[in-house]
Formats: C-alpha cells, sequence, structure tokens
C-alpha cells in the first residue's frame, strides 16, 4: 500500500538528504537546468547526482499523489487511473512474451510498483535496478507489505553500468525510465549485454513528436519546464531512440507512439480543468489544498525547509506536461519491442 498521509509526505520530503540540506539540493537541482548550452552538459555529465537529488526531493509526492507506480497509461472511458497503469503493465508483459519462472529486469524501477504488478501477472522473477537508495529501501518495504519477497528484488546501481553477468535476463522492460539516461546508446547497449540471445527488450520511453519545432520557443520552454520538474538531462525524439537500438545491435519487432490511441488523453489526470473523486489529489483543488498544505507543514517544521520549493517545481511539471500533450509535441508512451539476435541467426539452414 502507497503513504497517502500528509505527515508521510511530510516527513519523506527529501528522501536520504538530511532534512537541513534539502533547500539547498533543491538549489543545486534548479541550477542543472539553467537556460544554457553549459547546464544542459553539466546536467549530462552528472547526471547520476541530478537524478538522484530530483527522486530524492520528489518521490514522496509522487507516492502521495500518483501511488506506486509513476507512469502515465492509455485510458479508456468509465476506466479508473490505477485500473489503466495495471492494464498498461499487463500489457507490457504480454508483449514481451516471458514465461513463469524466468528472470525479468525492470531498468530504473522505481519504488517497484510495476515491477510488483508485472510479477504476480506473469508469475517471473523480477530484479529491479534502481540508483536512488532512498527509492530502493521503499520499494523493499513495499515488497515486504504485500509479500513478494522472494520473486522481487532490487539492487542499487547505475543502469549505464550495470553488476550483472552476460546474458543473465530472459527479458528486460523499462517504463518511461530510460529517459534519464545521458546517453540513449550506451544505455541500450548495456541493456543489450544483460538480455539473453533471442529474448526481447520492451519500453515505453518519453519522447518529442515530430510536431515539436526547435525553433518555436514555446516548444522550446515547455520542454525545458518538462526536463526541469522530471529530472532529464534531455528529451530525445522517437527517430533517435530507434537509431539508437538499431546501433546497439537490436531488432526492432515494432514502435508505435501508444498515446495516439487513447480514448482519454494520457495528460488528462493533470489537467487542472478536469475534476475526478477518484484522483483528487492531482486536479486543481487537491493541487491547491497541497499546496497549503505543504506550506503550514514547512512553516511549523514538520516539513523540511524547499518542501514548498519542491512542489511548486512538480506543478510546474505538471501543466507543461499538459501543454506538451495538448500542443501534440510531446509523448511519454512511445512504445518499443526489441528482440536481441539469437546465436543462431546467422547460421546457415
Amino acid at each position: 500500500m502507497s503513504k497517502s498521509g500528509t505527515l508521510d509526505l511530510a516527513t519523506g520530503v527529501g528522501g536520504k538528504i538530511e532534512k537541513k540540506q534539502v533547500l539547498s539540493a533543491v538549489e543545486k537541482y534548479e541550477k542543472y537546468h539553467a537556460c544554457d548550452r553549459e547546464a544542459e552538459e553539466e546536467r549530462k555529465a552528472n547526471y547520476i547526482d541530478m537524478v538522484n537529488k530530483y527522486y530524492d526531493l520528489a518521490t514522496s509526492f509522487y507516492e502521495y499523489g500518483w501511488g506506486e507506480s509513476f507512469h502515465f497509461a492509455p485510458r479508456w472511458k468509465g476506466e479508473s487511473l490505477r485500473e489503466s497503469i495495471k492494464r498498461h503493465e499487463h500489457f507490457l508483459a504480454l508483449q514481451l512474451g516471458v514465461k513463469q519462472g524466468q528472470k525479468v529486469l525492470d531498468v530504473g524501477c522505481g519504488i517497484g510498483g510495476p515491477l510488483r504488478e508485472i510479477a504476480r501477472f506473469s508469475g517471473t522473477y523480477v530484479t529491479g535496478i534502481n540508483n536512488n537508495e532512498y527509492q530502493v529501501t521503499r520499494g523493499k518495504e513495499l515488497n515486504r507489505i504485500v509479500g513478494v519477497d522472494y520473486t522481487c528484488s532490487y539492487v542499487k546501481a547505475d543502469f549505464m553500468c550495470m553488476p550483472f553477468a552476460d546474458n543473465s535476463f530472459d527479458g528486460i522492460f523499462a517504463i518511461e525510465a530510460t529517459c534519464h539516461a545521458p546517453n540513449v546508446f550506451d544505455c541500450y547497449k548495456e541493456i543489450f549485454r544483460v538480455l539473453k540471445p533471442g529474448q526481447s527488450f520492451a519500453n515505453y520511453e518519453w519522447c518529442i513528436t515530430d510536431f515539436f519545432d526547435p525553433n518555436n520557443s514555446n516548444h522550446r520552454r515547455i520542454k525545458r519546464e518538462v526536463e526541469l520538474g522530471n529530472g532529464l538531462p534531455d528529451i530525445r525524439s522517437m527517430g533517435q531512440c530507434i537509431e539508437a537500438l538499431k546501433h546497439a545491435g537490436f531488432e526492432i519487432i515494432w514502435d508505435k507512439d501508444v498515446a495516439i490511441d487513447s480514448p482519454l488523453p494520457w495528460y488528462l489526470p493533470l489537467d487542472k480543468s478536469h475534476f475526478s473523486l477518484s484522483n483528487i489529489r492531482v486536479t486543481a483543488l487537491g493541487r491547491f489544498f497541497t499546496r497549503n498544505m505543504v506550506k503550514f507543514l514547512e512553516r511549523v517544521g514538520l516539513a523540511p525547509e524547499g518542501s514548498q520549493k519542491v512542489q511548486a517545481i512538480l506543478e510546474q511539471a505538471a501543466d507543461a506536461l499538459v501543454e506538451g500533450g495538448k500542443e501534440g509535441i510531446f509523448t511519454p508512451m512511445y512504445f518499443f519491442l526489441a528482440r536481441k539476435p539469437s546465436v543462431t541467426d546467422d547460421l546457415p539452414t
């Protein structure tokens, strides 16, 4: 079960950062996203520190407002957000084609919501790799609560340099996580290395679409605000991802922006003009309550100084995501299924 109380949110802000250091961590994080080329290069060079700061600061807000699975999903009319998220995860597991008892890797697993769901749905053993200590600790706690310690595990490590032997896993997936990689080719190449020959890698990737115009100042602003509010070094195009996959050695089975066919817009839960009792915490009313609650808790010392700034960054990011979705220049659900060639593929028949 997710932490849902206001005190859980207040005490969780900052993750493993010392509470008195939260404000300085926020300020350092903001400097990574200054509006110049030098800051972009610094984000890529120091991506571990940037992403760790982001998730230390943001995880308790994510869990409070969104639940255990930190991702979007296509959604049917009459379907709850949680139902759509589970269906999204089941779809990925089915595409991956893993079988009961096989070993699967979740790259950038967050606090393990998808990991636990896919392990239970498919009967597989799922390992999550995550370089954020706070999220790994929280994920292990949630595993114990629901009793999946035997089938679900975590490794704290950088997914750009994984501590696994070659050809270790029967399937690999990532859900809105490899967007944090400073170099997408190096990331996919490392995934290729640890995947068994003949097996598949399934991914939902954050991408700019063909409608993004780099000469449009509004488009650039939206992209920059999405990067700031989500701990991203840069947002890539779908074409860049496909080229990186091919260069890493993968065969592309199929790919598509699955957000296009969603009956309800993927960004609807974040749209302030939309109201939902079932997901009230991310509505305009819910955000108003959270904003003032955090302000009060910080003032009385129950939340660390800097909590309001974190909340403001996340609100700005939510608004930018909605803008990007409405403009059609951004998608969080570019899906691809790629296969590592079998060692027998090139043998004569």
